[in-house]
């Protein structure tokens, strides 16, 4: 804000006499002249222009209930809680499959209408199976992976996830270039394990690979 002091004349008083084409104007910077206009950006947003389905779900559960995998450490108390179901309550096997069918329940009060298929501490086979299974069905519409690892060692800096072998004794990497490879596109991929930020990068690049190999097929 400027301020200005009315004019004097020769005697020191005030010139009353002056003409209004004469009288000193204020705010005349050019900051107060200008139009104001607001900064110009540009507005993304995630919502896709075209509605799409969630036909399918795959609930991927590797958690081997009873044995913590060899690079985590938990404390004494820790939260042990899957779906608000404390897997130690009950045998191994009934803790997995209840801890599957809330994982479900919670999934079909968002999209009732998708087709769920549960696979419980698998091997790198049955992931295969079950994703091609559920894109070939699928077809153009979108599906759904969902991935809890507690059960299994961290994701590893060359972008894989862990499954099992088929008798339980070793932990097998699943690259997510090949999860990828199998579940196609439109996807959605829910990482629910120890240290999933390390994939997010690396999920990226696979992916654009994925993009210039189709372009050139």
């Amino acid at each position: 804000v400027s301020f200005i002091r009315p004019p004097h004349d020769a005697n020191g008083e005030e010139g009353s006499e002056l003409g209004d084409w004469q009288l000193p104007l204020c705010f005349q910077e050019k900051r107060h002249t200008e139009p104001i206009e607001g900064a110009t950006t540009i507005t993304q947003t995630w919502r896709m222009k075209e509605r799409m389905k969630t036909v399918s779900v795959a609930l991927v559960l590797c958690l081997n209930v009873g044995v913590d995998p060899p690079d985590v450490v938990k404390t004494q108390p820790c939260a042990r809680l899957e779906c608000w179901i404390d897997p130690l309550s009950m045998s191994p096997q009934k803790a997995l499959e209840s801890i599957g069918a809330n994982l479900q329940k919670q999934y079909e009060r968002w999209q009732p209408r998708a087709r769920y298929k549960q696979s419980l501490d698998p091997t790198v086979d049955e992931v295969k199976k079950l994703c091609t299974s559920l894109r070939r069905n699928a077809k153009e519409e979108r599906v759904l992976f969902h991935y809890n690892g507690h059960g299994v060692p961290r994701p590893t800096v060359n972008g894989e996830v862990w499954v099992f072998n088929r008798m339980y004794t070793q932990y097998i990497p699943l690259s997510v270039y090949d999860l990828q490879t199998w579940m196609g596109a439109p996807s959605i991929y829910v990482y629910d394990c120890s240290n999933a930020g390390v994939i997010v990068d690396l999920f990226r690049s696979f992916a654009e690979q994925h993009e210039k190999e189709y372009e050139q097929q």
